[in-house]
């Protein structure tokens, strides 16, 4: 282009693409620089190799796992029935592909200029596309957004082959599921693929270094879900470290140690689910000085780096490394460059939620944390065991938590585990947004039979008003 954009993103995930429509919504000048050849595309891994798959993964487990817990009792009585992941795949597949190319559609109505290839920043205002084809070309732009994202990563001798040992975007294409599986890695990405695999009939083993999984969560949490995934059959060894792995032995023999020693598996695949690293070699910000944050990209709250002109926003900016995240972070930054940003945004804020089953879901502080800050706590608790439409749903194990301060009933956070909690959770984050009080949510009549209820069920809780407990 010969004319000089106002903003050029960098990157086309959750928080690339969002940014840019919302940079072109604000009327600037704005152009997306993605290579269509990476591991995300349009869409980034969260479209194409995360989130969405793994989410489609997840319904096609929840209802093979419905269908044999639950088939019988609730009249339906399946016979032959065939387990088919590889089917399950196909459909997680097409309905990626489905919203990829309806980004290609967002950036054409919003005149969103796709330059495709790599970018690398050359200079403040200037970045080199080099596309899969053809010579390197210099995009010129008043403001730089870069969005490159994270990628996955393993440890020294547990390197991702891709056959015996794979990551999330393996897993996320394995069509013929094996006998046994050891996952490494209790967060919410090793408790989803459990989950899956475990519904299509594999033998998983969950080997988390903490004492509890999902350990972001409030640890009742983590030891709620242990309970539920061993009532399925699976093998969970929390407190446990890998240490080494035979890829020759038939099969595979992976050592763990624990408090009780150490102890050998057997497994035939095994899936690294231990954290992503941020897309930063090869992107050109350590040649111009912008300052890190760890392996990081260090940013303010308006989503700025070091460097004036340059901003970073997403995975590559920091934890949480979560998609809702990145895109928050994109309207900020494009709102502050086209002048108009209002509020920063609010990192205690974001939920966390981990879509297997049960469903887990957090926000705000621990009971632990909100004590080590100083709070006179008080904690409202209501389990799902006799919540009516949890029973109606055939899933009644789990309870809401609240986390409030005693003295002014300010919600501090909000931690649940159960049927359909990630539906729940962003009731919670809009009432600490809004500065609410648990007496407040509890006085709003929230509609029956429904899980919404649940909160306010915990709120009453928090005042000893319990009604149902």
């Amino acid at each position: 282009m010969a004319e000089k954009l106002d903003v050029l993103v960098i990157g086309a995930g959750p928080a690339g693409y969002v940014c840019a429509i919302r940079a072109a919504q604000l009327g600037l000048r704005t152009g997306c620089v993605e290579a269509s050849n990476y591991e995300g595309g349009l869409g980034g891994t969260c479209l194409n190799w995360g989130c969405i798959p793994a989410k489609a993964l997840l319904e096609s487990a929840a209802l093979a796992q419905n269908l044999k817990d639950h088939g019988a009792e609730m009249g339906v009585r399946a016979e032959h029935v065939v387990y088919d992941l590889g089917a399950a795949v196909d459909r997680s597949r097409f309905i990626s592909d489905k919203l990829t190319s309806g980004i290609r559609f967002l950036f054409k109505k919003n005149k969103v200029e796709l330059f495709e290839g790599r970018g690398r920043v050359t200079a403040p205002g200037a970045v080199e596309v080099t596309p899969e084809e053809g010579d390197p070309y210099t995009v010129e732009t008043a403001n730089i957004v870069v969005a490159t994202g994270a990628t996955m990563t393993s440890f020294p001798g547990f390197e991702i082959d891709g056959a015996k040992v794979i990551g999330s975007r393996e897993a996320l294409a394995l069509r013929s599921p094996p006998e046994r599986m050891v996952v490494v890695g209790g967060g919410y990405v090793g408790v989803e693929f459990a989950d899956v695999f475990n519904a299509f009939g594999v033998d998983v083993t969950i080997v988390e270094m903490l004492d509890t999984l999902v350990p972001v969560s409030d640890p009742e949490v983590g030891k709620t879900l242990a309970r539920s995934f061993k009532k399925r059959g699976m093998t969970i060894k929390t407190g446990t470290r890998v240490v080494s792995l035979d890829r020759e032995a038939s099969p595979m023999v992976l050592t763990v140690e624990s408090s009780k020693g150490e102890e050998k598996l057997e497994t035939d695949l095994v899936l690294m689910a231990v954290g992503r690293k941020p897309v930063i070699h090869g992107v050109g910000l350590d040649e111009l000085g912008v300052e890190r944050n760890g392996p990081w990209v260090r940013i303010d709250e308006w989503c700025q780096t070091s460097v004036p002109g340059i901003y970073a926003i997403g995975d590559v900016a920091g934890q949480p490394m979560l998609a809702h995240k990145g895109s928050h972070e994109g309207i900020v930054a494009a709102e502050r460059i086209a002048g108009v940003a209002e509020h920063p945004i609010r990192y205690d804020n974001i939920p966390s939620v981990g879509y297997c089953h049960p469903e887990v879901a957090s926000i705000g502080m621990t009971e632990e944390e909100a004590r080590e800050a100083g709070y006179e706590v008080k904690v409202g608790k209501y389990p799902l065991t006799a919540h009516g439409r949890a029973l109606t749903a055939g899933h009644n194990e789990g309870f809401v938590k609240i986390i409030a301060d005693a003295r002014y009933g300010e919600i501090l956070g909000v931690h649940m585990i159960g049927y359909n909690v990630s539906e729940l959770i962003g009731e919670a984050g809009m009432a600490r947004a809004l500065e609410s009080t648990v007496e407040e949510l509890a006085a709003h009549p929230h509609a029956h039979p429904s899980m919404a209820e649940a909160l306010m069920e915990a709120a009453l809780a928090a005042m000893d008003r319990a009604i149902h407990i």
